[in-house]
């Protein structure tokens, strides 16, 4: 990718243009970008759980186009994303659960026990559950809390 300032507007490319028109004429066959002004476009590296791309600029020490990273600010207090974590973690959970939950209906209904290993399964991903529960409670900080994956 390439881009241009245009008197404070700066404008990409996904390559150099077979034509361009500037101040000078037209220009055909352009080989040397460089020569009009257009620059590699470099993207930094960034999280995008937490970290965003501000407005491209040009680096002039680099001799690129390239975008600050920038913190995103989470407006949620560290309680609303715990709380908001934890709401996906369960969802995720009752969806796991779902697979297995004709067995409970028809021990309920029918009085045919659940086999075993459907038994043990299932307890294993409600302790599973809060064990995570238990860990997104003990974090700090709102990128921990963002970045947690379970």
């Amino acid at each position: 990718m390439i881009a241009i300032d245009l008197n404070g507007t700066i404008k990409a490319f996904s390559k150099l243009p077979k034509v361009w028109n500037d101040a000078n004429g037209t220009h055909l066959n352009i080989i040397d970008g460089e020569a009009f002004g257009f620059y590699p476009v470099e993207i930094p590296s960034y999280s995008g759980s937490y970290q965003e791309l501000g407005d491209i600029y040009f680096d002039s020490e680099n001799s690129v186009f390239t975008y600050p990273v920038n913190a995103i600010i989470f407006e949620e207090s560290i309680e609303d994303l715990k709380n908001s974590k934890i709401l996906m973690l369960k969802e995720a959970y009752q969806a796991k659960l779902k697979v297995t939950d004709w067995y409970v209906v028809r021990a309920a209904e029918g009085g045919i026990a659940i086999p075993n290993a459907i038994a043990i399964e299932r307890n294993n991903l409600r302790t599973e559950c809060a064990q995570h529960e238990d860990k997104i409670n003990t974090l700090v900080t709102k990128v921990e809390i963002v970045n947690y994956i379970f």
